[in-house]
């Protein structure tokens, strides 16, 4: 006689043991797509090294469409976490450049949709599909006579079609109305806006926005209407800068004339593992929420050597544009619920998963010259280890200090001795990951020896957390070139306390330079990261700046002539302190 109640136990034992694939419902920057390398070669001359920025991402018919720099195709994704790609070419035989599209500009009319490449020529066409995933286009028109460096289209509610464009740091943004027509500009074009770095001091050239080099870019136009008003937003004042961001000025009509939003610049992401939130795009999802996708720099083989990442967007009550980078480069969950349009709401999208390793011990199998183990933890994407070799069996391990939980796992590859120009689309990486209590005895976390797809920055986030010490990464294969990382990060909660609040915290503002603060503040023992936050009044703290292992930051982005509000919370690997009140510089 069957024994029931036995078998099923025995089954259910069974199911448990296996391993759960579950669809993701966090992400984590720099976004994991199959980013192509740089096709450029005297552009690689330090080193071979995939690269793309200026993305736009569009919602068409329920699926997000993502367009970057020199990708040669674009990608897909029902839910903005799993990416497909698809291979295409837009350029004609007649079109003598590399850049396959460069900043290209993306948007729906009806139920189509319509893409255009940068150009300073009259001879590039507009390419129009009602069927994008299936790789079905045609041309709109075989050229758009006006052209325009990093364009952009807008269709307003009435029906009129505007494109935007400009990339300089002599001229200005330039829009004008395209006839639907014809799909030509009508007339000419008009100036817009151009920086005012003499008031604005994020609009300043430079790492260190000091404008010692050359005078700052204003580029990467894009348009959003929202309650009546037009927010044109720019890219300023560098891609190859940790401070490139987004500002935005605003007007009642989509041409002008614009005013700077108080609120800028209003997609700021100067710190953490990977910096810069310039030159992107604003968007909604399917439940209304809005999205901000823009440029992230590396900038080491190449000074546009940059990845992509996106992050919560709104606007207020007032209808201030807002983007929250806040542990910009964290786990955050994807569902945000249904038009929340709330910063306070948005924050919440934040896992709470605190990095687990930061600058904690790590052991390898080899090391390639000066590119050590500890650049692996350091936060730092610019930095990174490389193994001897590419081969199967190199590993890193990464102890965690003490037993802690992890949730979610990022590996960031870097490219040493990469072999590859221009996009690849039979490359993968393969490895497996492994959980220890002791570093003696592993359990296996993550298994992607199997794995055929290429995922430069993949992200793992756990079925189930597992409590553990050490984290290994073993190499199986790699698309080509030594096996290096700039980033194995492991996020989670350790067990002690979140970190004592910050004492002492002040800003020093001065009448030399009121764009510019010498901000400083006692140092918090068990911590090791702050986030500073500031913004235009006590409630609308909206930028965000993480500092590593210091106890002062030198900030020169205020507009000078406003006060600002300022605060201060403490990181460990435990959670994140209690802020201090705001306080009015």
């Amino acid at each position: 006689m069957l024994n029931l109640p036995r078998i099923l136990t025995v089954l259910l034992s069974c199911l448990l043991s296996l391993p759960a694939y579950t669809q993701q419902t966090t992400y984590c920057n720099p976004i994991n797509v199959d980013y192509g390398y740089c096709p450029i070669p005297n552009f690689t001359e330090w080193g071979k090294h995939r690269a793309t920025a200026d993305p736009v991402i569009v919602n068409y018919k329920g699926d997000f469409y993502l367009f970057s720099t020199n990708q040669w195709g674009y990608w897909w994704s029902p839910d903005l976490s799993q990416w497909h790609f698809v291979s295409r070419k837009f350029l004609k035989p007649w079109h003598k450049v590399y850049d396959e599209l460069c900043a290209p500009a993306v948007w729906v009319m009806g139920d189509t949709m319509m893409v255009f490449g940068s150009t300073y020529s009259s001879n590039f066409p507009i390419w129009m599909s009602t069927d994008p995933k299936g790789n079905q286009w045609k041309e709109a028109v075989d050229s758009f006579a006006a052209g325009g460096w990093d364009p952009a289209f807008f269709l307003d509610d009435d029906g009129k079609l505007y494109q935007y464009n400009g990339s300089s740091n002599r001229y200005p943004l330039y829009g004008g109305e395209v006839d639907r027509k014809t799909l030509q500009l009508k007339g000419a074009r008009k100036e817009l806006y151009m920086l005012e770095d003499y008031r604005y001091g994020w609009q300043r050239f430079g790492e260190y926005m000091d404008n010692t080099f050359l005078d700052p870019f204003i580029e990467g136009a894009w348009m959003t209407k929202h309650n009546g008003k037009y927010y044109l937003q720019y890219g300023a004042p560098g891609t190859e800068f940790s401070g490139y961001s987004d500002g935005v000025v605003v007007s009642d009509h989509p041409l002008g004339p614009f005013q700077p939003q108080a609120h800028n610049p209003f997609s700021f992401k100067p710190g953490g593992f990977a910096r810069g939130a310039g030159h992107g795009a604003t968007f909604q999802d399917n439940k209304g929420n809005w999205w901000h996708v823009s440029s992230m720099v590396i900038a080491v083989k190449n000074s546009f050597e940059r990845r992509l990442g996106f992050w919560p967007a709104g606007f207020d009550k007032d209808d201030l544009l807002y983007c929250n980078t806040a542990f910009g480069d964290y786990p955050h969950y994807l569902d945000r619920g249904s038009n929340t349009n709330s910063f306070e709401t948005d924050s919440r999208s934040f896992t709470g998963w605190m990095l687990l390793n930061y600058n904690k011990p790590v052991t390898v199998s080899s090391t390639l010259g000066g590119y050590l183990p500890n650049n692996a933890v350091d936060e730092n994407i610019k930095t990174y280890w490389s193994a001897a070799s590419g081969n199967k069996g190199e590993w890193l391990q990464s102890d965690l200090g003490e037993v802690s939980t992890v949730h979610a796992v990022q590996i960031n590859y870097a490219d040493q001795d990469a072999p590859f120009l221009g996009k690849q689309t039979d490359i993968y990486h393969q490895y497996l990951l492994y959980y220890s209590l002791d570093g003696k005895k592993w359990q296996v976390m993550a298994d992607k020896s199997n794995n055929r797809t290429d995922v430069p920055h993949d992200y793992v986030e756990l079925p189930r957390p597992v409590k553990a010490r050490y984290v290994k990464l073993v190499n199986v294969h790699m698309p080509g070139g030594k096996f290096a990382v700039s980033g194995l990060r492991v996020f989670g909660k350790g067990n002690g306390p979140a970190p004592d609040s910050v004492k002492s915290f002040v800003v020093l503002r001065t009448e030399k330079d009121k764009r510019s603060a010498w901000i400083k503040w006692q140092p918090v023992d068990n911590a090791y990261a702050y986030n500073i936050y500031f913004g235009i009044a006590p409630d609308k703290l909206y930028n965000c700046i993480m500092v590593h292992n210091a106890n002062d930051y030198f900030f020169k982005g205020m507009d000078k002539e406003l006060p600002y509000y300022y605060s201060i919370e403490a990181i460990n690997e435990n959670g994140v302190s209690v802020r201090t009140a705001p306080i009015k510089i």
